[in-house]
């Protein structure tokens, strides 16, 4: 198993021409990016691990909250179907409204850019954990 991650997941700032306000959350699950909108053209990306479809329709566009945590275990609304025994270590995880689903870490990195959780976003722990410093319950999160 190759355990590299593709480098155009790696954390990056980016252009960005869209109308959303500084200090959004763009959710691109097709693409399998996170976008944290900063302003004058610009955003930070991230990688995601992501099935192709939205999470659940109660927490999509949903913003962060009301819950953060530093240290998260997968429920099991987060699990891998293909190994569902086994925990998913996460540095932090951003809520998604008030629902299970959530934004969280991984210890799997190789898992980015994939098709992987069923409805959760996983991002590299050291990702998450920079994500979570830069924004606040309440932040706006728009699921694409």
């Amino acid at each position: 198993m190759d355990y590299s991650i593709v480098p155009k997941f790696l954390r990056q700032t980016v252009a960005y021409n869209g109308s959303e306000a500084p200090g959004t959350i763009i959710v691109d699950t097709t693409n399998k990016f996170i976008y944290l909108v900063e302003g004058e053209g610009r955003a930070l990306r991230y990688g995601i691990g992501v099935r192709g479809s939205r999470p659940s329709r109660q927490s999509a566009n949903a913003p962060i909250g009301p819950r953060r945590r530093k240290c998260s275990h997968a429920a099991p609304t987060c699990r891998d179907s293909s190994r569902a025994a086994s925990i998913i270590h996460s540095a932090r995880a951003l809520y998604l409204g008030s629902s299970l689903y959530r934004i969280h870490g991984s210890n799997e990195p190789w898992t980015i850019g994939t098709n992987v959780s069923s409805g959760c976003v996983r991002m590299r722990n050291e990702d998450v954990t920079d994500l979570y410093g830069r924004v606040k319950i309440g932040t706006k999160v728009i699921v694409i």
